[in-house]
């Protein structure tokens, strides 16, 4: 009798699904327990004042005397002829990153995700409020606020973040409504906390003509009874329709990866789901291991939002996580050498955001095989392969669409 084989192979590509209801209902429940906590026992804060002076010279910003370099800033504080600035913080307050750093000890991971995705969204909330409550402020002494940057944006160096909040602590009249603390890397302490500056201008009329300094279209305030244009969603240069000659994605693209790995991972590691206003969202799953501590194994999920092929499909949302469940990153050096500055730096970075897809053909980094995510470097590579596996993977789509 011929010997029976322990092994087992299986491939099979499925042409429909039937996921239960209760396979969601607790990412559902997590969603509901996470926004119920916040409200019991969240304490977000907002803080602003004006600047009392701002100078340009060169290449440099002077903010109350603090030198800053942006270029990107100082081009819109210089197209607007911008006067002053409004430095801004918020905070979804320390309670939130206390429970959930509680909940990891505990290892229930889910409702660490779910907490630490809920607080991101809250400073997301009050920034646009802090906005809100500067336009309407500004519009009754006839000046405009610009778009807000901050210190890790594009041409802004998170090194400056340290005196970026140092300035913003000399208060006056009002306490600064939280402690906040900086590392020598920019991280901040409470994470989930923004620190931006707002210009302002006097030349209002210049926002209608230089549309790329309205905050309007990029401000989802909906009550607003301030707004110059409607709400785009991204009023990026990105978000422009293509002309006829341009194409969506390079069909021709040259991919710094293995183009038969992409293959792969498009089609192992990548989903893709059309969204009805014609944006994209993107998910795709990397696992690896730990350098070191006996190749611990860990996984990351990567969340990505495109705009619609029509523009381009601009990179409009980034997110990189550990994967539910997953503990191998905590064995990662950084991560047990300071756990807050490394998924700090992993939640902030977002390459090429809003550019457009085909830009991570031309994204010139450093090459690195190293499983983990102590190195900037080596979270370089991992996004470069996540967006060149998700233009791979709508190349292919196009492709097919046409032989079809």
């Amino acid at each position: 009798m011929p010997a029976v084989s322990e092994n087992i192979e299986l491939s099979c590509t499925l042409s429909s699904l039937n996921v239960q209801p209760e396979e969601y209902v607790r990412p559902r429940e997590l969603a509901g327990w996470a926004e119920d906590w916040f409200a019991k026992h969240g304490r977000p804060w907002i803080y602003a004042r004006q600047a009392e002076q701002l100078e340009i010279a060169g290449d440099s910003i002077f903010i109350d005397r603090a030198r800053f370099s942006s270029p990107r800033l100082k081009s819109t504080l210089e197209q607007a002829q911008a006067h002053s600035l409004i430095l801004v913080a918020v905070g979804a307050g320390p309670e939130a990153e206390e429970e959930a750093r509680r909940l990891w000890t505990d290892e229930k991971p889910d409702e660490y995700f779910f907490l630490e995705v809920y607080a991101s969204a809250v400073v997301e909330h009050l920034t646009t409020l802090a906005g809100a409550r500067l336009c309407d402020w500004a519009e009754r002494r006839q000046m405009a606020v610009l778009p807000h940057y901050s210190p890790g944006y594009p041409d802004w160096d998170v090194s400056e973040q340290p005196r970026l909040l140092e300035l913003l602590k000399r208060t006056r009249s009002e306490s600064f409504p939280s402690c906040v603390e900086v590392f020598e890397s920019g991280m901040l302490r409470p994470k989930k906390t923004l620190l931006a500056a707002f210009g302002l201008t006097r030349y209002t009329e210049r926002l209608q003509k230089l549309t790329s300094l309205v905050p309007c279209e990029r401000c989802s305030f909906g009550s607003c009874q301030y707004r110059r244009a409607p709400y785009r969603g991204d009023a990026r240069p990105a978000g422009r329709q293509l002309e006829a000659s341009e194409a969506a994605v390079d069909r021709n693209a040259q991919y710094q990866t293995n183009q038969k790995a992409l293959e792969r991972w498009a089609q192992e590691r990548l989903t893709l789901r059309n969204e009805p206003d014609g944006s994209v969202d993107a998910v795709f799953r990397c696992d690896g291991t730990t350098c070191t501590n006996m190749g611990r194994p860990l996984s990351f999920l990567y969340r990505v939002k495109l705009g619609p092929r029509a523009q381009g499909y601009p990179i409009r949302e980034q997110q990189c996580a550990p994967a539910a469940g997953d503990d191998g990153h905590t064995y990662m050096c950084r991560f047990i050498e300071d756990c807050d500055a490394l998924m700090g730096a992993i939640e902030r970075e977002k390459p090429l955001h809003g550019e457009r897809l085909n830009a991570v053909l031309e994204w010139q980094r450093a090459p690195s095989g190293a499983g983990c995510y102590c190195e900037a470097s080596s979270r370089d590579h991992k996004w470069g392969i996540v967006l060149e596996t998700i233009h791979y993977a709508l190349v292919q789509r196009e492709l097919g669409e046409d032989a079809d």
